[in-house]
């Protein structure tokens, strides 16, 4: 059975790299990612980031204008450090642009994510909860009051609503337990992060689903997704150079290249994906790390599309 058959796969648009990225490279990716079959486009969200990375909601606008039908995500949005009133305006905007393809994946983030912001790190939990209720809210409210601890509106008004009802898919992200929790209770959809390994990600899916379980949710209608960071070539030791280079200066961890990264030959990489589809995976964020639109098409033929 072919890849495609078995599970939903999104594509990563070329946005963060230590190497610079052309426009044209992006609009090539997203174009031939629809044509394909690729269900939705992603992109993550790091602001200050020594890699360098495009804004993540301003990418997904500019792939929103050369797409038509393919759905567009960022994942994940550290939530916290921005006013929730202007992400909900954002994303508003986003899915009512390109007539209703917006996915919000939000998380709490790290530590260090906080004092470039002005943002205190205590009470992000608290923070974080009535950020999703406001935007929510202000999705699907002609008049919003919202009092919350952190954030308060009064009578606010924000148009336009988004295309989607109630509101845009709101996926979260992280792999503590609590954190899986959370989302089995106020998300639309989990992904467990690139940065992750594949361990990790085994351990955390059946806590997922319990925890849907007790939520009264329907495990099987939640996507439950994991991005993966990866590089295809007839070469195996040429994919795994380049996927090792990009956790060594991207994430400083270059152990993550055999725990979490997925390479080597056109078959090699199938047998890796299959193997998260065993795991529980209903999702799969195809990430390339480098050679963005020959990767595409590798990609589209390792998944038979």
């Amino acid at each position: 059975m072919a890849l495609k058959d078995q599970i939903a796969l999104g594509m990563s648009l070329p946005h963060r790299s230590p190497d610079p990225i052309e426009a044209a490279v992006v609009r090539q990716v997203a174009q031939r990612a629809e044509a394909l079959g690729f269900g939705d486009l992603w992109v993550t969200n790091n602001t200050l980031d020594h890699a360098g990375c495009f804004d993540s909601l301003t990418l997904l606008t500019y792939a929103a204008a050369l797409t038509s039908t393919i759905r567009l995500g960022v994942s994940v949005l550290v939530l916290p450090v921005y006013s929730p009133v202007h992400v909900a305006h954002q994303v508003a905007t986003l899915d009512y642009l390109s007539g209703g393809r917006a996915v919000l994946g939000v998380g709490l983030g790290r530590e260090q994510h906080y004092p470039p912001f002005q943002v205190p790190r205590e009470r992000r939990v608290r923070r974080f909860l009535e950020a999703v209720e406001l935007m929510k809210a202000l999705w699907t409210q002609p008049k919003v009051t919202y009092r919350g601890q952190i954030f308060q509106v009064e009578d606010g008004l924000m148009g336009p609503k988004p295309v989607q009802k109630p509101h845009p898919p709101v996926w979260l992200g992280g792999g503590h337990p609590a954190a899986l929790r959370r989302a089995a209770v106020i998300a639309d959809g989990w992904m467990g992060a690139g940065g992750s390994s594949t361990a990790a990600f085994a351990k955390s899916v059946p806590l997922v689903r319990a925890a849907l379980e007790i939520a009264g949710r329907d495990p099987v209608t939640f996507p439950i997704s994991k991005r993966v960071f990866m590089s295809v070539h007839e070469r195996p030791e040429v994919a795994k150079a380049e996927v090792h280079r990009w956790f060594s200066e991207v994430y400083h961890n270059p152990n993550l290249t055999t725990e979490g990264g997925v390479y080597g030959t056109p078959e090699q990489v199938r047998e890796q994906l299959e193997e998260l589809v065993t795991m529980g995976a209903t999702h799969l964020l195809l990430n390339p790390i480098t050679r963005y639109t020959e990767q595409v098409e590798a990609l589209a033929e390792v998944a038979g599309l």
